[in-house]
């Protein structure tokens, strides 16, 4: 069985540091690994229309947005395929044999489905794209032969559906043609879903608690100035928490030994100072200003190559048009298997 990654991202705005310990850092080193067939990384400007449709600006501005910092941060396109979801219509079409397959009761139960549904106040005014949108992402799974997805935490219950999709197909139609796809997170439980800088949920760009992978040395400083700790941890003399403060939550996704020889040399590693911390007498500025350090000596380098390439955009967008058309072929080959599994394949002998 060939081994092909399939995952993506949707445009609504550049990606930021949960994208980044949550997914990306593990599509990079999937990408150099250098032992799977194929590897596929959708910008789902579709999926974005869900619930953008009446802000396409936003979603198309965003495309070259998320394609730039996917290359600032070491995806590179000889070896990996990066194309726009819209230029690959074939993925409609597996998504409309799919909706047979799934009842409404079903998608509804789906639990991302379910905390999105609520953080975007849609109550009973859900958009039926937007409720498929499971359903959808097991065609652009199924559609290139994904068998393992690099995704955060909250996406594995959408992989399970795809799961059930296969699963569904395969008996229906007495056939194997799809393969059950496995998602993948990181292995530290500290990186699988970071929470935002105001410690109440996870880092996201609707909910305005971010840092930008594209953020600025002085910005970065200024929000982590801002984060959330712990509200007892009142004077520095004070035992402080670590559960649930969000300055040691990034800490732990983004620290390592090698930091406090640099940048708090009186510590030798993380465990130090949270014992510090929690039998007081360390103040919260001074582990901000080491989470400072920590964030932008990781983000520095992405920053700069992610302005070398925004110097020629349209180099960009044609890496995206080539990516889209190797896609394309890709799908199209594999929606005829799909289409003559059903025996709907009337053109072919």
């Amino acid at each position: 069985m060939a081994k092909i990654i399939m995952t993506g991202d949707r445009p609504t705005g550049k990606l930021h540091i949960g994208h980044y310990v949550g997914s990306l850092r593990e599509r990079v080193r999937m990408q150099n690994e250098d032992k799977y067939d194929g590897y596929y990384l959708m910008i789902a400007d579709v999926q974005a229309l869900t619930d953008n449709y009446d802000n396409v600006e936003k979603v198309r501005n965003n495309i070259i947005e998320v394609a730039l910092d996917y290359l600032a941060v070491g995806l590179d396109p000889s070896k990996i395929t990066i194309f726009i979801q819209s230029e690959v219509p074939e993925l409609t079409e597996f998504t409309f044999y799919y909706m047979n397959m799934v009842t409404l009761a079903r998608l509804e139960r789906n639990p991302t489905v379910k905390t999105e549904i609520l953080q975007k106040n849609f109550n009973n005014s859900i958009p039926v794209g937007f409720l498929c949108y499971p359903i959808s992402q097991a065609s652009d799974i199924t559609a290139f032969g994904g068998t393992f997805v690099p995704v955060g935490e909250d996406q594995l219950p959408v992989i399970e559906q795809a799961r059930e999709i296969v699963r569904t197909f395969n008996h229906l139609y007495k056939t194997d043609i799809l393969v059950e796809p496995q998602g993948i997170v990181p292995k530290e439980e500290s990186c699988r879903r970071l929470v935002g800088t105001d410690g109440k949920a996870k880092m996201s760009k609707s909910l305005g608690n971010t840092i930008y992978l594209s953020d600025e040395p002085d910005i970065i400083k200024q929000k982590v100035r801002d984060m959330y700790t712990d509200p007892t941890h009142i004077k520095v003399s004070d035992p402080g928490k670590v559960e649930g403060n969000a300055v040691f939550e990034y800490l732990n996704a983004f620290c390592r030994d090698e930091h406090f020889a640099k940048y708090l040399p009186e510590y030798g590693n993380l465990d130090e100072l949270k014992a510090h911390y929690m039998r007081g007498g360390l103040g919260d500025v001074k582990i901000k200003n080491f989470l400072f350090e920590v964030l932008n000596e990781e983000l520095t380098p992405i920053r700069e190559r992610r302005k070398e390439f925004a110097k020629d955009k349209e180099k960009v967008m044609q890496m995206l048009f080539d990516g889209s058309d190797k896609a394309r072929k890709v799908a199209s080959e594999n929606l005829a298997k799909l289409k003559t599994a059903m025996g709907i394949n009337y053109r072919n002998k």
